[in-house]
C-alpha cells in the first residue's frame, strides 16, 4: 500500500524556480567574464567572508565586503547584478504540480538555502510585484537565512517539522541536491532527487503518482 502524505516540501532552486547553480555561472549570465587567475584567487577571499545563506550578514553589506576583496575589478553594484542574475524564471508547468496537490487536499512547502536579497524576490513584500506567483502558494515557507542554518543540516528538516506539526513520516521532500536527498531520508523523510537540467514540472508529478500523493 502507498503511503499517503500530508505535506510535500520543495527545494526552490532547480527545482520550482530555474537558478544558477554557481557564482561563476550567475556572473556569466550578468555578463562579466573574469580571468582563471583572478578568479580563483578572488574566490578563495570570498569564502572567507560572512555567510548571507546563514543569516550572518545581510546582502547589502555584503556587496560592499565582495566588492573590496576584488581589488577594484568589481563594485558593490555589479556584486548585486550578479546576485540577481542567480534566480532566472519559475519551471513551465509549476502551477499544475500545486493544482494536484491542492486538489488532493495536500499542504505545501518550501525550504531553501537562500540568502536576504533573493527571499525578497521571491516573496515579495505586500503589494509588490511577484517575479515568481507560483510560490506563492505554498502554505509554509523556510529560509535558511532566517533559520540560522542550511540544508543538509538535520536542524533544518527538524524545523520544518516543529513549525508544521508534521512529522517526518508524512512528509515527502523534493531536491536537486543529492546531499539534501540523502540527509532528508537519514532524518526520516521520504525524499527524491529531481533533475534541474530538464523541465521539472513532469518529473515532480511522476514523483507524485508513484507516491500515491496524487492520482
Amino acid at each position: 500500500m502507498k503511503q499517503r502524505f500530508s505535506l510535500v516540501v520543495f527545494d526552490i532552486g532547480g527545482v520550482l524556480v530555474q537558478a544558477g547553480r554557481t557564482w561563476v555561472e550567475d556572473a556569466e549570465r550578468a555578463g562579466f567574464t573574469f580571468t582563471p587567475s583572478w578568479l580563483e584567487q578572488f574566490q578563495a577571499r570570498a569564502r572567507a567572508l560572512p555567510n548571507r545563506n546563514v543569516g550572518a550578514i545581510d546582502s547589502d553589506r555584503y556587496f560592499v565586503l565582495l566588492a573590496e576583496e576584488s581589488e577594484g575589478v568589481l563594485t558593490a553594484d555589479d556584486a548585486r547584478r550578479i546576485s540577481d542574475a542567480s534566480l532566472v524564471a519559475e519551471y513551465p508547468g509549476i502551477g499544475r504540480v500545486f493544482d494536484a496537490l491542492d486538489a488532493a487536499a495536500i499542504k505545501t512547502a518550501v525550504l531553501s538555502n537562500v540568502n536576504d536579497a533573493e527571499w525578497g524576490r521571491l516573496f515579495p513584500e505586500h503589494g509588490a510585484r511577484a517575479e515568481f506567483p507560483t510560490l506563492l502558494r505554498a502554505r509554509y515557507r523556510f529560509a535558511s537565512h532566517i533559520m540560522g542554518v542550511r540544508k543538509p543540516e538535520a536542524q533544518a528538516f527538524d524545523e520544518v517539522e516543529r513549525a508544521t506539526g508534521h512529522p517526518g513520516r508524512e512528509i515527502l521532500f523534493l531536491d536537486d541536491r543529492t546531499e539534501n536527498v540523502d540527509a532528508a531520508r537519514l532524518f526520516g523523510w521520504t525524499a527524491e532527487l529531481i533533475d534541474h537540467t530538464g523541465d521539472t514540472a513532469p518529473q515532480i508529478l511522476t514523483v507524485l503518482r508513484e507516491h500515491g500523493a496524487i492520482d
